[in-house]
């Protein structure tokens, strides 16, 4: 049986701005298994990205608890978040967020720079074996800039899996992408949850969420819908 990896209950994010409150979550629960893949999808401004922050321990709610892999997120203190982050967690953004005059190789490296446990060889190693991971070895001393949008992005996948972490959260990583770069993206996320990653990615682009087995959809900072794709809907309450 499978461990709750992720479980958020009553969550709640407002931001202040000018003289409003805008309520971007309003008391968010779901709970995420070990080995799941799902998509949150939903318009802008639904809330979806702002849910992928506070799951990447990259802000804190307002409101409402989160345990990451059964522990209160709430009660670490920052340097333990960040630890927590960098070994549990990988990141996949939209813009690839790449050092632009680094090679592929540099910028898998930069995330075990964070993590003690490596030496600068075994640094390198496992920043290859990733790039090796996406196909891209031929591609290991090119620079982002002498690359296509669909290679940077695979190298954005390896520097997530350069620690090995047992989650991946993408933010509309084929949003820049054609569509055979988008499918090439895609692949490499369902052959990740195949090997045991939980992938967490935000679309709004129904054919990239058809990809999970679960889509959840988020409107007005609430879940409106929540399915899975052998079609039993789960507990929301």
């Amino acid at each position: 049986m499978s461990n709750t990896i992720i479980e958020i209950k009553n969550l709640k994010r407002d931001f202040q701005v000018g003289e409003e409150t805008v309520h971007a979550l309003r008391g968010v629960s779901f709970s995420i298994e070990e080995g799941e893949f799902v998509t949150i999808m939903g318009t802008s401004g639904s809330g979806k990205s702002t849910l992928l922050n506070l799951l990447g321990c990259l802000d804190t709610p307002t409101d409402g608890e989160y345990f990451l892999d059964g522990k209160p997120v709430a009660k670490m203190t920052k340097n333990e978040r960040a630890i927590y982050r960098n070994r549990k967690i990988g990141f996949v953004f939209q813009s690839y967020n790449l050092l632009p005059k680094t090679t592929a190789l540099e910028n898998v490296e930069l995330p075990l720079l964070y993590n003690s446990e490596y030496s600068a060889s075994q640094r390198k190693e496992k920043a290859k074996k990733a790039l090796i991971d996406v196909s891209l070895e031929d591609r290991m001393y090119h620079k982002s800039q002498q690359m296509s949008g669909g290679q940077q992005q695979r190298v954005a996948i390896a520097r997530a899996l350069a620690n090995n972490p047992p989650i991946i959260l993408a933010d509309e990583p084929t949003g820049n992408l054609d569509t055979k770069s988008s499918e090439e993206i895609m692949n490499i996320f369902r052959t990740l949850n195949k090997e045991g990653n939980s992938i967490i990615l935000v679309t709004h682009e129904p054919e990239i969420a058809d990809n999970a087995d679960r889509v959840i959809v988020f409107k007005d900072g609430s879940i409106i819908e929540d399915r899975r794709k052998e079609g039993v809907e789960n507990n929301l309450a």
